[in-house]
C-alpha cells in the first residue's frame, strides 16, 4: 500500500514570515489528504503523519524502529551529540546518567531557583510601564535554565554568555536546517554571527566544566549531576548546550503567549488571580503548593495546545508498516506537534482558546499522539517536569502581585521558526495591589 501524495511540492525554501505560515497552513490541512501523506522535500520523498494514533506508533509504540531524522542531523555538528540529537545505545545510556537530574528532589530546588528570578522579575518593574514581555521572558528562561545548570563564579559568565547567544544559535540553527547545505556557507551575516556565537557558547561551557573538574565540588546543580554521573567533558558539553538550547525557547514562548492570553481574555485572568489568591495567601509560591494551582496548569495546558512546535522529524531504521503503508528504510517521517493541536477531531473549535477543555469534569482526555507539546516516548523531553513547574511557579509568582495589560492599538502577529514567536508583545504592568 502507498501513501497518497499530496498536491504539490512542500513549501520549504525561503523564510519569509508569508512562507512560514504557508507552511503552518499546509502541514495543518494534511490530514484532508490522510493519516500519512507523501509529499516532497526538495527531491526527497517524506512522510507527514497526521493522525493521533500513527502519531503515537511512530513516537512511542514502534519508537524503536525509528531515529532522529535529517532536520537533527544538520544541528549535530553545531550543539554536538547531546540528549535530543543522539540516537540509540549511546541516547539511553546518556538519558539513564541524566534522569537523576530531574528526581523529585532536584525539582524541589529548581523550584526556589525559578521563584527567586520571577520575583526578581517582578521587582524590576514599574507601576504602568510598558514592558517587552517577550523579551523579559526570555531573559528570565535563560536565567532559570542557567541557575539551575550552573552554580560557581564562572557559570555567572557562561549565564551572561547565554543570553548573549543562545536566540541567536537556536533561530539561525533552524534556518539551517529548514535549507540546503550550501545555505549554511554563504558569506553572509546571519552565518557569521550563527558560527561566532557557537564558538563562544562552547568555549565558556568548557570552561565551565573544566573548572568543576579542578574543584570536584558537587553544588548541587544540573552540571554537577552530569559530572559525576561520569560524563566525559565532550559528552557534559553537548548536553549542557542541548538542555540551554532545547531548555529555553519552549518555556519562554508559552510564558510569553500565557500573559498574551490572559491579557485578552479577561474572565481567564479573573480565574487566575482567584486561585493563587486562595492557594498562596500572600506568600511564594513553593514546590508543596504548586499542584494545587490546577486552573493554573489548564491555562497553561492550554497555551501548549495553541503554541507548540512546527514538527518533530524521524528516520526509519528498517521497513516498517505504519498504519498499512509500508516505509522503506531510511524513509523520513514527519510529525507536527502543531498539526495535531489543531485537529478538530481531537480539538473542537481548534483555534479557541480554552483552558476549560482540560478541566477535569470535562470530556475524555484527548486521544493518544493528539497532545505531544514535549514529544513522547523514550525521545519524550527528559526536562518536561522542570519546563511545566518553571510555566507554573512564574505565572503565578507574577499574577499575585501585577496584570499585564495588553498595549491598545498594537495587534500581536505570529512571526514561525521552529515554533510561534509573536512579533513584539508589549504590554503595560498594572499592580493588583
Amino acid at each position: 500500500m502507498t501513501a497518497p501524495v499530496a498536491p504539490g511540492r512542500w513549501p520549504f525554501l525561503g523564510h519569509t514570515p508569508a512562507l512560514l505560515r504557508q507552511r503552518f497552513a499546509f502541514t495543518s490541512s494534511l490530514h484532508e489528504h490522510g493519516e500519512i501523506v507523501k509529499l516532497y522535500l526538495g527531491p526527497a520523498p517524506t512522510y507527514f503523519v497526521t493522525s493521533p494514533r500513527l502519531a503515537h506508533e511512530v513516537l512511542v509504540t514502534a519508537g524503536p524502529k525509528f531515529r532522529k531524522g535529517a532536520m537533527f542531523d544538520k544541528f549535530r555538528p553545531f550543539v554536538g551529540n547531546g540528549l535530543v540529537l543522539s540516537n540509540g545505545d549511546f541516547h539511553r545510556s546518556q538519558r539513564r546518567l541524566m534522569q537523576p537530574a530531574f528526581h523529585r528532589d532536584r525539582l524541589i530546588a529548581y523550584a526556589e531557583i525559578m521563584r527567586r528570578a520571577a520575583a526578581a522579575l517582578g521587582d524590576s518593574w514599574r507601576a504602568g510601564e510598558v514592558r517587552p514581555v517577550d523579551e523579559d521572558m526570555q531573559r528570565l528562561a535563560v536565567t532559570i535554565v542557567g541557575e539551575a545548570l550552573f552554580s560557581t563564579e564562572l557559570g555567572k559568565e557562561a549565564i551572561a554568555e547565554a543570553r548573549r547567544s543562545i536566540y541567536l544559535i537556536i533561530q539561525q540553527g533552524m534556518i539551517r536546517a529548514l535549507s540546503p547545505k550550501f545555505v549554511e556557507k554563504l558569506p553572509v551575516p546571519g552565518n557569521r554571527r550563527f558560527d561566532e556565537a557557537i564558538t563562544r557558547m562552547r568555549e565558556i561551557v568548557l570552561a565551565v566544566i573544566r573548572e568543576w573538574r579542578a574543584d570536584g565540588t558537587d553544588h548541587g546543580d544540573l552540571l554537577s549531576t552530569l559530572l559525576l554521573a561520569g560524563m566525559t567533558d565532550e559528552q557534559a558539553r553537548d548536553e549542557v548546550l542541548t538542555l540551554l538550547t532545547a531548555g529555553i525557547e519552549t518555556t519562554a514562548l508559552a510564558l510569553s503567549w500565557t500573559f498574551h492570553e490572559l491579557g485578552r481574555h479577561p474572565e481567564v485572568e479573573a480565574r487566575v488571580h482567584a486561585e493563587v489568591d486562595e492557594v498562596l495567601g500572600g506568600d511564594p509560591v513553593t514546590a508543596e503548593n504548586l499542584g494545587q494551582l490546577t486552573y493554573v496548569r489548564q491555562v497553561v495546558d492550554e497555551v501548549l495546545r495553541r503554541y507548540p512546535l512546527w514538527m518533530l522529524m524521524r528516520r526509519t531504521l528498517e521497513e516498517v508498516d505504519l498504519g498499512g503503508v509500508r516505509l522503506p528504510e531510511g524513509a523520513e517521517v514527519i510529525v507536527s506537534p502543531h498539526a495535531l493541536h489543531h485537529d478538530p477531531a481531537s480539538f473542537p473549535d481548534p483555534t479557541r482558546f480554552d483552558p476549560g477543555r482540560w478541566a477535569p469534569d470535562r470530556a475524555a482526555e484527548p486521544p493518544k499522539g493528539a497532545f505531544i507539546p514535549f514529544g513522547a516516548g523514550n525521545r519524550q523531553c527528559i526536562g518536561n517536569r522542570f519546563a511545566q513547574n518553571e510555566i507554573v511557579i512564574t505565572v503565578a509568582t507574577v499574577a499575585a502581585r501585577w496584570r499585564l495589560v495588553p498595549l491598545p492599538g498594537h495587534p500581536v502577529r505570529v512571526k514561525f521558526t521552529s515554533a510561534a514567536y509573536p512579533d513584539s508583545l508589549p504590554m503595560t504592568a498594572v499592580p493588583r495591589r
